[in-house]
C-alpha cells in the first residue's frame, strides 16, 4: 500500500476542487490536476460514477504524484477501499453510502488507516447524524441546483447559515457555485466552498480555479 503523505489541514481548506469524469471530454485526468493545482485548489476530489472501480484506480494512481507534489489532498468518491490502496489522503461518502452500508462511524471506513472520512448532507438533521459518526468534514448543499446533480434539491442559504451557526468541523458549502454568487453565499457564513462545473466548464480551468481562490483568500 502507499504511503500517506502530508497535505493542509482540513481546517486550512478554503477551495475544493473536482475532477469529474463528466467533464473529461477526451482530456487524461491528470492534466486536470495539474491545472487544479495550479490554480490553489486545496483540496481535490475523483469523481467517476460511470467509470469501473479498476478505471477509477488507474486514475487515483496517475492524479496522485501531481497533488502529493503540490501538497494537496485527493478524495476519493464513493471508494473508500481504493483510496485505502493508492494511498489517497481522503474519501468522500453520501448519505446513503454511508449509512446504508451499515457504517455508523467513519472509523469503519478508515479501515486503521489514516484515511479522512467526508460525508454529504442536505439538511440539518442529515448534518446532526453525519457528525456523530465523526467525520473529517462535511459538505452542505446543493446551495442551488445544478446540472452535476439534476435530481438534487436545492438547500438554500438557510442551511447554510444553519451550518454556519452549529457545525463547528470544517464544512463545505457546494452546488451551483459560480463567481457570482460567491458573495452571498459566503456573507451566509460559508468560509470552505467546493466547486464542479465552473470551474471545470472553464475554457481555461487553471484561471478560473485561481479566481476562486483569489476571491476566497
Amino acid at each position: 500500500m502507499a504511503s500517506f503523505v502530508a497535505m493542509k489541514a482540513l481546517a486550512d481548506c478554503r477551495l475544493y476542487a473536482f475532477i469529474d469524469s463528466a467533464y473529461f471530454h477526451g482530456r487524461a485526468p491528470e492534466i486536470f490536476a495539474q491545472q487544479l493545482c495550479d490554480g490553489g485548489a486545496d483540496l481535490i476530489q475523483l469523481r467517476a460514477k460511470k467509470s469501473a472501480p479498476d478505471e477509477i484506480r488507474r486514475m487515483a494512481e496517475a492524479i496522485l504524484p501531481v497533488t502529493q507534489r503540490a501538497n494537496v489532498g485527493l478524495v476519493i468518491n464513493d471508494y473508500p477501499d481504493i483510496a485505502r490502496a493508492t494511498g489517497a489522503e481522503c474519501c468522500h461518502l453520501g448519505q446513503e453510502d454511508f449509512f446504508n452500508a451499515g457504517y455508523t462511524n467513519v472509523a469503519q471506513v478508515s479501515d486503521g488507516t489514516a484515511l479522512q472520512v467526508g460525508l454529504s448532507t442536505h439538511a440539518p438533521e442529515q448534518a446532526q447524524r453525519a457528525l456523530a459518526a465523526g467525520p473529517a468534514y462535511i459538505a452542505i448543499g446543493p446551495v442551488y441546483s445544478t446540472r452535476t446533480k439534476p435530481t438534487a434539491k436545492a438547500v438554500t442559504l438557510d442551511y447554510v447559515r444553519w451550518a454556519a451557526a452549529n457545525v463547528t468541523i470544517p464544512w463545505f458549502a457546494i452546488g451551483g457555485i459560480t463567481l457570482q454568487r460567491l458573495d452571498v453565499v459566503l456573507a451566509a457564513g460559508a468560509r470552505r466552498i467546493a466547486v464542479v462545473s465552473a470551474i471545470l466548464n472553464a475554457s481555461d480551468v487553471t484561471k478560473a480555479c485561481s479566481q476562486f481562490r483569489h476571491r476566497l483568500g
